[in-house]
């Protein structure tokens, strides 16, 4: 079974990058192509000749969930996103916006092999997350932020398997009590649920609380998720 804790050195010290625009020059025309799976993010990444166009900023793919598929998608950096929701396209037009370029499929032929192998990684890992054969993670993931959210999420991701603590409990970790409103702020903006368990963080007399890792519109589709995830590391909570 894996090290409980896992190696949260790529969470930990991982910095936040600048984000420039990749651009360079075609040298022949190219037709737009259709985006991953019909959806339109990628539909004019590349144009004609000598006209500079951004690069891929990303890679996606579906992982099997006990509630039926996650996304993950990685750049140059690590894992940069997970997504919990079934729906390919809210994902990955979300994240081109967040990241302002194309996200391809992992299967396409312009995704570098270093970031197919980072989500082969990470898609092995939470695979033996769900089947109760690891405890924590050990993938880099490219965290960007705010500092605040950094801070909040880096100790969150201390907290062990089977571990929870509350909103209000975690503000004081951080040295910032009766910030348990912020700190709920920055678990629900959590870009990467279950690699930073946000899901361990739950409201006062072991009730719940919120889980913004899941663009469901139902609230409750999403709780569900954060109350199957508690209760397969052995927790449970009032409601």
């Amino acid at each position: 079974m894996a090290n409980a804790r896992g190696s949260m050195a790529s969470i930990m010290h991982q910095t936040s990058p600048a984000y420039p625009r990749l651009t360079w020059r075609d040298r022949r025309a190219k037709p737009a192509r259709p985006g991953p799976r019909g959806l339109a993010t990628a539909a004019a990444w590349r144009q004609t000749a000598e006209v500079t166009f951004a690069a891929p900023v990303a890679a996606f793919t579906r992982c099997p969930a006990p509630w039926g598929v996650l996304h993950l998608a990685a750049t140059a950096t690590g894992i940069v996103a997970v997504g919990l929701d079934t729906e390919t396209a809210p994902f990955v037009d979300g994240l081109a916006r967040r990241l302002h370029g194309a996200v391809l499929p992992a299967e396409d032929g312009d995704v570098p092999a270093a970031w197919r192998a980072a989500l082969d990684e990470a898609t092995r890992q939470i695979r033996e997350f769900f089947a109760g054969e690891r405890r924590g993670f050990d993938v880099p993931i490219d965290l960007r932020v705010s500092d605040w959210d950094r801070l909040v999420l880096t100790t969150a991701a201390r907290l062990d398997f089977g571990e929870t603590a509350s909103y209000g409990e975690l503000a004081g970790r951080i040295g910032r009590p009766g910030a348990a409103q912020a700190v709920g702020g920055a678990m629900g903006r959590n870009p990467v649920p279950i690699l930073i368990p946000c899901h361990r963080v739950i409201g006062a007399g072991r009730t719940l609380g919120g889980y913004g890792g899941s663009t469901f519109a139902d609230r409750q589709a999403g709780l569900a998720i954060k109350r199957r995830l508690l209760a397969l590391e052995g927790s449970s909570t009032a409601g």
